[in-house]
């Protein structure tokens, strides 16, 4: 089976094609993160707009570079939720429309089921039963994953998720967007312990996680000095970066020790961060499991991990009809289990 993969649901447009003997035979990404910079962020009718224009000529220079035809293909997965409804739309709208004239089948595929199943597409990959930590601009969840389609909500941020808590401490910090990369470099140049921040809801029990306290922390911090330096901005963002870092670490080391699972999966954008994947490798090391991470060119939204969900999907007997439907809003416990 071929399954083209469509994804859609933001600021950056992902097409791959994703063949099960083979594996990943064609990737294609394309950011708007110079459309949206002078915004400081995601504007969704820009968003909506720059997806009409690239995603099909995507799909023709991907179709054309495998030397593949529609008849070679499977079927389409799209993204079709959470995200950006408009941004939704265009992936769906595309999807459904070259399914009619191809005649192919097309299954709609939720956004961080995509993320949880990325490391699937690396060589070394995890095998059932494991932990799940997705952590991304819009979620911070732990999930214990049975088996393929089962999945139980262990815990979830209960305001900011972990990287729109980095996006906004980066506008405290004066840092260009993206802010979570940029607030990584600079706390590369920060001092160790100059400030220590607090950890959130890791004094009581449960997986929960909070950032909402942590942000306001941070700039409270930034406000009691004037003028702060170069050096004072390190500083902050160092001890704000090791208390996420921190805090994702002691309830990933709470997970294990509840579900006795010996693999751990990190994905979504923030598990490309450089102090996170070190602190959890090592949290794995002393707990006798291995932690798995995406590759890094698919720790962001990709096509390639919308195929392979697709592809899942398709597998395991999913079905849809003509209808173009998106779930802007998505919760992981709504997503029907694979039978």
């Amino acid at each position: 089976m071929k399954i083209l993969g469509i994804e859609s649901s933001c600021d950056e447009t992902g097409i791959a094609i994703y063949d099960e003997q083979s594996g990943l035979i064609a990737d294609a990404l394309y950011s708007q993160i110079e459309l949206h910079k002078e915004y400081g962020g995601v504007v969704p009718e820009l968003a909506s707009r720059d997806h009409i224009r690239k995603t099909l000529p995507m799909i023709q220079q991907l179709m054309s570079e495998s030397q593949l035809s529609p008849t070679d293909l499977s079927g389409i997965a799209y993204t079709a939720g959470p995200g950006l409804v408009g941004a939704l739309m265009v992936g769906a709208s595309i999807a459904k429309s070259l399914a009619l004239a191809w005649d192919l089948p097309t299954v709609g595929v939720h956004h961080m089921e995509g993320h949880l199943l990325a490391p699937m597409l690396s060589a070394d990959k995890p095998s059932y039963p494991f932990i799940a930590l997705l952590v991304s601009g819009g979620h911070t969840q732990l999930l214990s994953c049975e088996r393929y389609g089962v999945y139980e909500i262990l815990g979830e941020s209960v305001d900011d998720a972990a990287g729109e808590a980095f996006d906004k401490v980066a506008k405290m910090l004066g840092l260009d967007y993206p802010g979570g990369p940029e607030v990584a470099r600079l706390a590369e140049s920060g001092t160790p312990n100059a400030y220590r921040f607090p950890r959130p809801m890791t004094d009581r029990p449960g997986f929960n996680f909070s950032f909402s306290g942590l942000k306001t922390f941070t700039k409270t911090t930034i406000a009691s000095i004037d003028n702060p330096s170069d050096q004072d901005k390190a500083n902050i963002a160092l001890a704000f970066e090791t208390a996420v870092v921190d805090t994702i670490r002691i309830k990933c080391k709470r997970a294990i020790e509840h579900t006795g699972f010996k693999s751990l999966v990190i994905a979504g954008g923030v598990s490309a961060n450089t102090s996170l994947r070190t602190s959890l490798e090592d949290l794995a090391s002393n707990m006798n499991t291995k932690v798995y991470f995406p590759e890094l060119q698919l720790c962001t939204d990709n096509g390639a991990m919308i195929a392979y969900a697709g592809l899942q999907r398709l597998k395991h007997g999913h079905t849809e009809d003509w209808a173009i439907s998106v779930r802007p809003r998505w919760p992981m416990t709504e997503l029907e289990n694979a039978q």
